[in-house]
């Protein structure tokens, strides 16, 4: 399947600046299975180590990290001569070796031409540590998230459908209507399956929402491992609280996190380790209020005020438990969770697109769920779960702040009137 990370790798390998690369991300979000078929692709070899399945690694980086002693060894041990510049060396959970991303320091400053990446999916939690030493400034570092829309129908077979919508946002033209009804059919599937690519994969070959829904589920109970296995001990309980609760917080109209609805009483100080240490995991994001439309809007945020969104759509349902023609249909006994989920698809696809958006609130209570930064220009965008785009809270940011332009993402055909883009949620991915 192809990941758009690919395009990324390739010139990360050209570069004339290129530094040790750190693939970081949630679990099973694919980082081995796009850096293996990255070396297979662009080099005459690859030599793989996987600290999680080769513990007697760690051994071979105790007593000398410089690559003059490691090469050798390494080579020996992968059974793979480890040729500069030719071979892709591959440090896979290196969260389990402290001192292999430390060796990253002297690969930079002694042996440039080697290509090394590592990955690890709680690179974000082992960091923290206190004995750790992280190789600040000499290494490249990337966030793999899951699939994106246009990656699932990629996947799906439909390379000209996103061809046209590619356009169709550019030029503001609408999409032929059986195309845009396909297209959101597409939407309502990714938000049943997700972006995971053994799920893709599954959904891709069978389109069985029972084997998928196994699969989430598994991936779901390595997630609680993990929790338990990268945790201290007086925080698992906490972060598994927070994380059954983002579901639950979705479903109110007023989707601001509230720590009083994880436990009567519930407070910053008691939950705001849990919060941070399912951010650095990859598991969720966060995305604050701002007070002031101004650039940087990083200066303009409110700490205390945030929304929590989860990594992954098929991961929500799976956790919700929902079914897969619930979803499917849009029925009216989800009409609570439509809104939060909507929004949760499109962080995602901004997030996967790189930017870092935050949402706004007016005195009087008006809202736009996301601010960003694109082209130099701090748009809102405004989302609806369906056709309703009666958008009071954009009428007021509008008169406000005068943006250049307004998004509304809905179930309606591409437009654009008024300063509004109006854009089908499944072409979220075009910002």
């Amino acid at each position: 399947m192809y990941r758009k990370i690919m395009s990324y790798l390739k010139a990360w390998k050209d570069s004339e600046y290129r530094k040790p690369l750190i693939l970081q991300g949630a679990r099973q979000v694919g980082k081995t299975y796009s850096i293996l078929e990255f070396g297979r692709t662009c080099y005459e070899n690859v030599a793989y180590f996987n600290f999680e399945t080769n513990p007697g690694l760690n051994e071979t980086f105790e007593e000398n990290i410089s690559p003059d002693y490691l090469i050798p060894i390494l080579s020996h041990i992968a059974g793979e001569t480890i040729v500069r510049e030719k071979t892709l060396l591959v440090f896979d959970e290196v969260q389990l070796c402290e001192r292999a991303l430390t060796s990253l320091k002297y690969f930079c400053e002694d042996a440039p031409h080697y290509h090394i990446i590592v990955a690890g999916s709680l690179l974000g939690v082992a960091v923290n540590r206190t004995k750790f030493s992280f190789p600040v400034g000499k290494v490249d570092i990337k966030t793999l998230y899951p699939m994106n829309m246009e990656e699932f129908m990629l996947a799906m077979g439909e390379d000209a459908l996103v061809e046209q919508i590619k356009k169709c946002f550019a030029a503001d033209t609408p999409l032929p209507s059986a195309l845009h009804d396909a297209a959101m059919q597409l939407y309502r599937q990714y938000l049943v399956v997700g972006g995971m690519p053994e799920c893709v994969m599954q959904f891709a070959a069978t389109k069985d929402h029972i084997l998928v829904r196994h699969t989430q589920d598994t991936i779901l109970a390595s997630y609680l491992n993990d929790m338990s296995k990268y945790n201290n001990v007086n925080e698992i309980k906490k972060t598994r609280l927070v994380y059954d609760n983002i579901t639950v917080q979705l479903s109110r109209k007023n989707t601001r996190f509230q720590y009083k609805l994880i436990k009567k009483g519930g407070r910053a100080s008691e939950f705001e380790n849990a919060i941070e240490w399912l951010c650095l995991s990859g598991i969720v994001s966060q995305v604050y209020k701002v007070e002031q439309i101004k650039k940087p809007l990083e200066n303009y945020r409110d700490i205390d005020a945030f929304k929590i969104y989860v990594s992954d759509l098929g991961l929500l349902c799976a956790k919700k438990d929902l079914a897969a023609n619930d979803v499917l249909y849009m029925v009216e006994d989800i009409n609570d969770f439509k809104g939060g989920m909507a929004e949760n698809y499109v962080n995602v696809q901004l997030n996967i697109n790189g930017y870092h958006a935050c949402y706004w609130e007016s005195a009087r209570g008006a809202e736009i769920d996301f601010v960003i930064q694109r082209n130099g220009k701090l748009i809102p965008i405004e989302v609806k779960s369906a056709d309703n785009t009666k958008a009071k809270s954009l009428k007021v940011y509008m008169e406000t702040y005068k943006p250049d332009y307004a998004v509304k993402l809905s179930t309606r055909n591409f437009s654009f009137e008024d300063g509004k883009k109006t854009v089908p949620l499944y072409a979220a991915f075009c910002i």
